[in-house]
């Protein structure tokens, strides 16, 4: 059983969403410097592709924050991002994965989801896979987790990597009947992140019974965090890392 699941079936464990993002800009290396200031176990990034090819951090579709509506991370490439998004600034400008790993791999765990967008072609989701996964390298402690909404995706990186930990997030809407095929068609996957408002006895004794990982967002409000700790769950990722710890520890 890999080291994370031994961990978290004695405790929670706390992922910053995008670092502290409440009190910096998103999936920069200040949000991430500033979730660290709490005992948090580890934060959840985002990953899409420039156009030309580098693995960066970015969570939304568009580029609506800095003032390019309807325009996409894949509109441009690695250079001309790093002067629209906070220029001059080293701790808000826009993160490489690359140096994201150098910088935290080792000072956290990290979940690593891969951001594939519908106006993509099949190859480009392959090739962002394939370089998180080269850029990633040896991980022989499991420290870092890769996850997506896209199965296909994570087939693919099953493929490349058999033995690297996947779990497949879940939308709203998938019902448990869709986990409980899942668990016989996609055995591979450690787990699944659910949205909090999914989580039930059902879903929880289901996964449980398999081995699986459960993680769970975004838990921001109290009842929210009560409900994670309550079941257990093994990821609870949360904007406000440093409330969950208080109600984790108190």
């Amino acid at each position: 059983m890999p080291e994370l699941m031994q961990d978290s079936f004695r405790r929670c464990l706390i992922y910053a969403h995008r670092g502290a993002n409440t009190e910096a800009m998103e999936n920069t290396r200040e949000a991430f410097d500033k979730a660290l200031h709490y005992a948090i176990d580890g934060i959840e990034t985002d990953v899409q592709l420039t156009r030309d090819d580098i693995p960066v951090l970015w969570h939304d579709r568009f580029l609506d924050k800095i003032g390019l509506n309807n325009k996409h991370i894949d509109d441009f490439d690695h250079y001309q991002l790093q002067s629209m998004i906070n220029p001059g600034s080293s701790g808000q400008g826009i993160m490489t994965l690359q140096d994201f790993l150098i910088a935290f791999r080792q000072r956290c765990r990290l979940l690593i989801e891969i951001k594939n967008r519908d106006w993509e072609p099949v190859s480009r989701h392959a090739l962002k896979m394939q370089k998180t996964l080269d850029l990633i390298g040896r991980d022989p402690d499991q420290r870092i987790i890769i996850s997506s909404f896209n199965l296909a995706s994570l087939e693919y990186a099953h493929q490349l990597q058999p033995e690297f930990p996947l779990i497949y997030n879940l939308e709203p809407d998938q019902t448990t009947s869709e986990i409980r095929q899942l668990l016989k068609t996609h055995e591979f996957l450690q787990g699944f992140c659910l949205p909090i408002e999914s989580l039930q006895q059902e879903v929880v004794e289901l996964l449980r019974a398999q081995a699986k990982l459960i993680g769970v967002y975004t838990c921001n409000s109290n009842a929210e965090i009560n409900t994670a700790l309550q079941f257990a769950v093994d990821i609870l990722i949360s904007d406000v890392p440093q409330k969950a710890l208080m109600m984790r520890d108190p």
